[in-house]
């Protein structure tokens, strides 16, 4: 079975891939204070508050690298991989498999599978730079897999990982960002082709740098 991308098609789908892991990541950081304020050491330390980040930062920012792929291990943006047609017959976990089967992987499954992670529906960035810091995204690792893995592996999984990253790094590090009720914010899902949340994200902000910052961007 094979797909046919053109780049519009790449760059909408991850547009919207993105714009939901954003969503997701926000609303984790704002239930979590904890990990809000560390990540604002992070970023205080190494970019400081007296210029605006740029790219080059992100590679410092490992704390940030980790939240964005927790985040993506609760919510994949897709909770369903992309069909696979089997061709030939084969044996997979004592069942036999017919030449021709479709399978579709429900990769929020694995993400949570309690046989693979510590307390698998717990918010803990920390995983990924101790216990799990050799775990990768890019299909090399069959227990995160939110881009998808082998030949089909999502095409822009650089591009949408930076970008993500960046955009996520520049938000909290010229804005205080807070939730305007007492109340943790929902994370009920809407599951279909990409996994939304089902309420709109609103938060309050506040700028946290220097002024001259603002003027620059």
């Amino acid at each position: 079975m094979d797909y046919v991308f053109d780049s519009q098609t790449v760059i909408q789908a991850g547009t919207e891939a993105s714009i939901t892991t954003l969503i997701w990541a926000t609303s984790l950081i704002l239930n979590n204070p904890s990990v809000l304020e560390k990540l604002k050491a992070e970023l205080d330390i190494q970019v400081g508050k007296e210029r605006y980040i740029c790219e080059s930062d992100l590679s410092k920012l490992t704390y940030l690298q980790a939240v964005v792929k927790e985040t993506l291990r609760l919510y994949p943006p897709a909770p369903l991989s992309r069909p696979r047609e089997f061709e030939e017959d084969c044996t997979i976990g004592g069942y036999t498999v017919k030449k021709g089967t479709r399978l579709i992987t429900n990769l929020s499954k694995i993400h949570t599978d309690h046989n693979v992670w510590s307390n698998p529906l717990e918010f803990k960035p920390e995983r990924f730079l101790t216990t799990d810091k050799d775990i990768d995204m890019k299909g090399q690792h069959f227990q995160l897999l939110p881009f998808g893995g082998g030949r089909r592996i999502c095409p822009g999984i650089n591009l949408g990982l930076q970008t993500v990253r960046l955009t996520l790094a520049s938000f909290l590090h010229s804005f205080e960002i807070l939730n305007p009720s007492t109340e943790p914010l929902d994370m009920t899902e809407v599951f279909g082709v990409t996994n939304s949340k089902a309420t709109s994200l609103e938060i309050l902000i506040k700028p946290r740098l220097s002024p001259s910052c603002y003027e620059s961007m």
